[in-house]
């Protein structure tokens, strides 16, 4: 048998080179699929490639259980990848070039070194005979990246209802962050906000740009509004889940919301830039729009705010975040630019967060697990709404630093260090058999 270090570089360098560029309504993420399902089938896994459009298909596969009253477990992945366009990288983004142990190419970190990590471990499992109690289920879908086509995930669980694990691992998690009192923690993504994009609209009245005082140029208003808007960072409210990051953190309960996150703050810089944005609705003003033509006035002028929201917050609650922040300004709109995706969160606590702080510590890893709560998009949300999956995001990382990771995604010279992916092959293997063995 391959060594398992060869073996799980081998399949992401073969993975890295499948240019699976996500275009929003384009994709080739088949090509992907197609190696997956001939990489699994030959070690005797069963697969099926599920598809809306031909050239965008999910790899479905699994490893059936013997007991169906046990829980079941799916490792999930994404094949799609972000486009590399105006970006300049040291080695061809679709090479896969290893060097001086650096795997470098789009999707070494988002996400096809987990999708390779988490093939190989089913496939070894499969080689090995493994009976799991319950169901291993290995998903690895289309247009997580994008999501307009709707051909992904949430389409592939509405179209298949006999996929509803009950427990689930993705992608969001596993940054090694040594803190500056001598604890290391790896996080563990029990959640994602949600999206709830709001467009300000500033109300005037037209007129000729020659005469600047006749009419009521909405641009100025939008300018004064943005002002109250600001950076759009969040007034920070008590939520379950970034109060179990802080107790993590700090080792204490929490007290002061404010101050604590603060303390909290300091102890890494990573959590420097993510801990301000996570306990309440960011409202950050992205798109703008006013006057279609330079000598036309407009009679309105509007901001699309791109405002993430914590498990629970309703529409009606975003809205009157935005008001509150406007305090008495008037002269505006508020609407919605989309309908709004719901955060949604698993438990801090439970089966798969236990088995994973288990599994490091048989493999003498002394960082602790600290759940935390995701800024951005993970195909969990659409596992929680179907199936009441409790659904995390973690593979370990010890050799790629936390801002290694964190300048690579959707960036130039994304790359992961090649112990990663063996570390993480054997932390998934060991995984599976502590759940399902």
């Amino acid at each position: 048998m391959t060594d398992l270090h060869d073996e799980v570089l081998d399949a992401a360098r073969a993975l890295i080179r499948l240019d699976t560029t996500n275009r929003g309504y384009e994709g080739t993420e088949t090509l992907a699929a197609e190696w997956l399902g001939g990489y699994l089938s030959d070690a005797g896994v069963e697969v099926e490639l599920v598809a809306r459009e031909p050239s965008r298909a999910n790899v479905v596969a699994r490893i059936p259980g013997s007991d169906p009253a046990a829980p079941s477990l799916a490792f999930v992945g994404h094949t799609d990848v972000v486009p590399v366009d105006g970006q300049t990288w040291t080695h061809p983004p679709f090479e896969a070039v290893v060097d001086d142990g650096w795997l470098y190419g789009r999707g070494a970190i988002d996400m096809k070194n987990e999708v390779a990590v988490r093939a190989v471990a089913m496939a070894r499992l499969a080689r090995e005979g493994f009976r799991p109690r319950g169901d291993l289920w290995f998903v690895a879908v289309a247009d997580e990246e994008d999501g307009r086509a709707d051909v992904g995930m949430r389409w592939l669980l509405e179209q298949r209802p006999d996929i509803r694990p009950d427990l689930a691992i993705n992608e969001g998690g596993g940054e090694r962050l040594p803190l500056a009192d001598g604890r290391t923690v790896l996080s563990l993504s029990v959640g994602e906000k949600g999206t709830c994009p709001v467009r300000l609209v500033a109300v005037g009245e037209a007129g000729h740009a020659s005469m600047p005082e006749v009419g009521d140029n909405a641009v100025p208003h939008l300018a004064a509004l943005l002002g109250r808007i600001g950076t759009g960072m969040p007034v920070p409210v008590h939520s379950p889940e970034v109060v179990s990051t802080l107790e993590v953190l700090l080792g204490r309960p929490v007290g002061d919301l404010g101050a604590d996150l603060a303390e909290a703050a300091s102890l890494h810089p990573a959590l420097g830039h993510l801990l301000p944005s996570l306990p309440g609705t960011t409202m950050a003003p992205t798109v703008l729009a006013a006057s279609t033509a330079r000598n036309v006035m407009p009679a309105r002028a509007s901001v699309e705010l791109d405002c993430r929201t914590l498990p629970g917050t309703t529409v009606e609650e975003v809205l009157a975040a935005v008001r509150q922040r406007l305090g008495d300004a008037t002269g505006y709109e508020l609407e919605l630019c989309e309908d709004a995706v719901p955060g949604s969160a698993s438990p801090a606590t439970g089966l798969l967060p236990d088995a994973v702080a288990a599994c490091l510590a048989e493999e003498g890893d002394e960082a602790m697990v600290m759940p935390m709560l995701c800024t951005g998009f993970t195909d969990s949300v659409h596992l929680r709404a179907a199936a009441g999956t409790a659904a995390y995001g973690f593979s370990p990382f010890r050799a790629t630093p936390a801002e290694v990771l964190a300048a690579g995604y959707h960036n130039a010279d994304e790359r992961v260090h090649v112990d990663d992916l063996h570390f993480s092959a054997r932390f998934h293997l060991a995984l599976a058999k502590r759940l399902l063995g």
